[in-house]
């Protein structure tokens, strides 16, 4: 159900991007646009202030939209278009005015990124598992923990947060900064306020960034780190959500300082008219309006988004990541189970993509919803390190931290990021790779050994091209021995024992 009086329109009616073809610069302030965080921001990472995308709609064009009865529901300056449901005949005429570029259909719904399964909650661990993996005490050595970093999170809701527990520590250092809500704007609390089942997802986003539970594991990285939150998504993955909301979110969050951006909804396929849904063709990184919102805040803003891959990896007809984990420019998280295979519901990168998504992964039973916001939190980290390096610059050092680094694939990325590594090129030093590389060319397998400090079942991803996965295996070793066998089309093979990692050309 469409929220708000100003949706006068049948809630049937088509909706659409109308993107305008200019917009009027003159007089264009842009410390009247941006908060002095936002600036402050920018001067560090030396980005321009003064950015063509920043310049407001041309309000001439809105005017004669509004005189035709249009009612636009949202406005972006870096798409520079408006939103609007549109009969036919609106349709028509906006296709005949000489400062209208383009209608675009906004067809997709999304979809909060849930993923039912037990939670691996890490009694008697100082820190949860995915943290534990990614070395959470060498951050802790350094003195990191976000601190000074702020960071936005769109989500379906953030019930309950200052009655999380393991968030308290958020509200008593007065570390949530805002809120907004972009469906129903005319609504000032998203923390003590139920509308939807989902409106706890978000809560649960922000544990993964920054929880602590008391004498329990630490669950996120970025403990010290300052947020701002938004709700994008009506929370009923039955009703066609909005990407437009997340668009304007994304906006904001720019405007007032974000540096990092973490989102765990996807737009894919639907779940009402067929029609409406996205195609897998459509996940190139240049289709969804959102996924190239995403890209102007990676190429244009310094801003990091940190996007879950998706939970369709066990849908046969879909498997590939949602919009917007499909651009280019933003840090697309997948999942590993127990054992280190990519986790069955993990969406994997399509095989038609010119770069490799996922970009990364880390460990989470409950969904790629859950460790993308992991993977935030250690980028609030490195920011912290860093505070003059960008967006694209911390997600380069995010990935080639990864222990897969430089053989990646489509099921994990460059696999899971590394504290150690990470600072080190941060730090200007070399860090170089500890795979191994072994020719076998000609063979039909291959004998690997492993020290007794490796030693256990072994993780084995067979490509078929350099990054695509024909299938994973997990195998066991006999003695410290691995008799990896060449399967029929595969060119390489990634073989993963505890640190050791063997990258086998065939």
């Amino acid at each position: 159900m469409l929220v708000g009086s100003v949706f006068a329109q049948s809630p049937q009616t088509p909706k659409y991007w109308v993107l305008l073809k200019d917009k009027a610069v003159e007089n264009y302030d842009y410390r009247a646009h941006l908060s002095p965080q936002a600036i402050k921001k920018r001067a560090l990472m030396q980005i321009p202030l003064e950015q063509y995308s920043d310049i407001p709609l041309n309000e001439t064009y809105l005017k004669k939209i509004a005189e035709k009865g249009i009612r636009t529901q949202n406005t972006s300056k870096w798409l520079n278009a408006v939103s609007a449901q549109l009969t036919e005949e609106q349709q028509n005429w906006l296709l005949q005015q000489d400062f209208v570029k383009e209608l675009v259909r906004i067809s997709a719904p999304s979809k909060v990124l849930r993923h039912t399964g037990k939670v691996d909650s890490g009694e008697g661990k100082r820190y949860a598992t995915a943290i534990e993996q990614m070395e959470a005490t060498i951050m802790e050595e350094a003195g990191l923990s976000g601190d000074g970093i702020i960071v936005g999170v769109i989500d379906a809701g953030f019930y309950g947060l200052n009655k999380n527990k393991n968030l308290k520590h958020l509200s008593k250092d007065d570390k949530i900064l805002g809120s907004k809500d972009f469906v129903n704007p005319e609504r000032n609390d998203l923390i003590n306020e139920m509308k939807t089942y989902s409106d706890d997802h978000g809560t649960q986003v922000v544990e993964h960034i920054a929880g602590i539970r008391n004498k329990g594991p630490q669950f996120g990285f970025a403990v010290d780190a300052s947020f701002y939150l938004a709700r994008s998504e009506k929370g009923d993955t039955e009703t066609r959500a909005e990407e437009d909301y997340w668009i304007s979110a994304m906006e904001w969050m720019d405007s007032l300082g974000v540096r990092i951006i973490n989102t765990s909804l996807g737009y894919a396929m639907g779940f009402d008219d067929p029609k409406q849904n996205y195609s897998l063709k459509d996940m190139n990184g240049k289709t969804a309006m959102i996924s190239k919102a995403a890209q102007i805040a990676s190429e244009e803003k310094g801003l990091l988004l940190v996007v879950s891959a998706g939970n369709e990896g066990n849908d046969a007809k879909w498997q590939i990541v949602s919009a917007p984990a499909d651009a280019k420019g933003v840090l697309s998280v997948g999942a590993t189970g127990p054992s280190g295979l990519k986790a069955g519901y993990s969406s994997i990168g399509p095989d038609f993509l010119p770069y490799l998504k996922p970009n990364v992964a880390c460990y989470s039973l409950m969904g790629t919803s859950f460790s993308a916001p992991i993977v935030t939190g250690f980028a609030a980290c490195l920011m912290q390190h860093k505070p003059e390096a960008t967006g694209i610059e911390i997600k380069e050092i995010i990935e080639k931290s990864g222990n897969l680094f430089p053989y990646g694939n489509n099921y994990l990325g460059y696999g899971v990021p590394k504290s150690s590594v990470a600072l080190q090129l941060l730090d200007g030093k070399e860090a170089p790779s500890k795979i191994e590389r072994k020719m076998a060319v000609g063979k039909d397998k291959m004998i690997i050994r492993v020290s007794a400090k490796d030693l256990k079942d072994a993780v084995v991803f067979h490509k078929r091209k350099q990054f695509f996965v024909d299938k994973q295996i997990l195998t066991k070793p006999s003695g410290n021995k691995f008799k990896i066998a060449k399967p029929k089309g595969v060119t390489q093979s990634t073989f993963v024992c505890g640190e050791k990692v063997v990258e086998i050309i065939w």
